[in-house]
């Protein structure tokens, strides 16, 4: 292997994963943090570190300067973006390239070709492949925004053409909202990608988000890993992810996957990648690439049994090329839910502050993938995700239980999570059949969830609580022992 080591220009728990797959290739970590990360659990476990800035991303995370002499100080040979922040920045890339360092991911023309959607939207429909009607158009005057989106018709979901993950979006019901939304829009999607250029879709008021895996080894040769169903969304931004999608006959995903491998080939396109569809009545549409990892790339890992980070590090190595061993059927089913520091009783407000115990429950074909452990801080200045609780069983129904228990199992303490949220998704007969569409959230838990106990019982168990622990307190010389056997530990048993 010519790579020896490796500079990690993300944080959190994706950062943990890529420290993981380098060391199963020996590979030497080095972790371009922010000042708020440092002490971190990344931090921690990579072999050295380099603060690139304060907490601010503009100053850190998303400043291509700093990472790349971060980089370049610490004698890294590559960089791996991760997800987020910088991973889909072609301008990022290309300096990669420029200071002579392996850009882990496609080739910034690719990433400029896919990544930019109105770009990928006009080389699909001269590929003839199946879009959304929409106006991806040069002209982004509001006059002729407006005007197109009478033209498609309503409603009308607006789009940041730099970025994804729900920022720079905005659904338009109503004419007398449009000019404000669009607008709105704009200035979300210059802030999070430094662009305020956008594009309109037809909205799909009864669609399902599908997306497949798609992955170019180190000769340029594209292949798709399977599906994953993406539908259960808040606000434009997945929670829970599924692999394989229960949506999709064999047919379906024969074409989708061959749209796939289409698209990602006709822009020569190396390492992970996701394409992304709408389904509706039958009928399929391409949404977009994400020329990333994926957050939910776990769920694809565990029913393939395939470590996609590792292929990337190989391809970027020059080092990995398909063989027949490489290409798999899916067995099995896989669930990945994502665990927010939010409170789920004030419609996802997010939950900052220390962490007190955190105890994820091991076991067979349970993975815990988190950033964060006990007396870490829970910050404002990033994304409130604490962990990815991803698990395989052997039929979706099996799998479902299985999450709804690990759940259960799971203490976080210091902060509110999501938790008791996922739990009742999970065990939704909508969610349960798996006929969930992307507007699965906004019609039965628009507001979150409301408590099911009074503030005389939340008080009263809190009173309970703390005579059990300064009892079990006294009775023992042991402080570890009572920690084992804090009610705490299972809490989420009574949810």
């Amino acid at each position: 292997m010519k790579l020896k080591r490796i500079a990690i220009a993300n944080r959190g728990e994706v950062a943990v994963r890529i420290i993981k797959a380098c060391e199963e290739l020996g590979l030497q970590t080095v972790l371009l943090h922010s000042d708020a990360d440092r002490g971190s659990r990344a931090f921690r476990m990579s072999d050295s570190q380099i603060c690139i800035g304060p907490a601010p991303t503009s100053e850190s995370y998303l400043n291509i300067e700093a990472n790349i002499q971060g980089a370049l100080a610490a004698g890294a040979d590559a960089v791996h973006p991760g997800f987020g922040f910088l991973s889909e920045n072609a301008d990022f890339a290309a300096a990669c390239d420029k200071a002579g360092l392996v850009f882990i991911g496609p080739s910034s023309e690719a990433i400029r070709t896919l990544g930019d959607k109105i770009s990928f939207k006009r080389m699909a429909q001269r590929a003839g492949l199946p879009l959304i009607p929409g106006y991806e158009g040069d002209d982004q005057t509001l006059p002729r925004l407006l005007s197109e989106v009478e033209k498609i018709g309503l409603p009308v979901i607006v789009k940041a053409a730099a970025g994804g993950g729900g920022r720079g979006m905005k659904l338009i019901r109503e004419m007398k909202d449009a000019r404000d939304l669009i607008e709105s829009a704009q200035r979300e999607a210059k802030s999070a990608f430094g662009s305020e250029k956008v594009f309109l879709e037809k909205y799909l008021d009864r669609a399902k988000h599908i997306e497949f895996q798609v992955f170019g080894d180190s000769t340029g040769k594209v292949h798709h890993l399977f599906d994953r169903e993406c539908s259960v969304q808040r606000r434009h931004q997945k929670i829970i992810e599924e692999a394989t999608s229960p949506s999709l006959t064999d047919d379906l995903r024969r074409q989708m996957g061959h749209v796939a491998v289409t698209i990602a080939s006709l822009a020569n396109y190396k390492s992970a990648g996701t394409v992304e569809f709408l389904l509706q009545d039958g009928k399929f549409y391409l949404l977009e690439v994400n020329t990333r990892l994926q957050v939910e790339h776990p769920v694809t890992e565990e029913v393939l049994g395939v470590d996609l980070v590792k292929m990337q590090i190989l391809t970027a190595d020059n080092s990995f090329v398909f063989s027949e061993q490489d290409i798999r059927i899916p067995k099995g089913h896989s669930i990945e839910c994502r665990v927010y520091a939010e409170n789920p009783f004030m419609n996802g407000m997010p939950s900052t502050g220390k962490l007190g115990t955190v105890h994820w429950p091991e076991g067979p074909r349970r993975r815990f993938e988190y950033g964060f452990e006990s007396g870490d801080v829970i910050t404002s200045h990033y994304d409130p995700m604490i962990a990815k609780v991803i698990v395989w069983d052997e039929t979706r129904p099996r799998a479902i239980e299985k999450m709804i228990r690990v759940l259960k199992d799971s203490t976080v303490f210091g902060v509110h999570t999501n938790i008791p949220y996922l739990i009742e998704i999970l065990s939704h007969d909508e969610f349960i059949q798996g006929t969930m569409t992307t507007r699965f959230i906004e019609t039965y838990f628009a507001e979150g969830l409301r408590s099911k106990h009074s503030e005389a019982d939340r008080k009263k168990f809190s009173q309970d609580v703390y005579k059990q622990l300064i009892q079990k307190s006294a009775n023992s010389t042991n402080t570890a022992v009572v920690q084992d056997q804090s009610p705490w530990m299972s809490y989420w048993r009574g949810v």
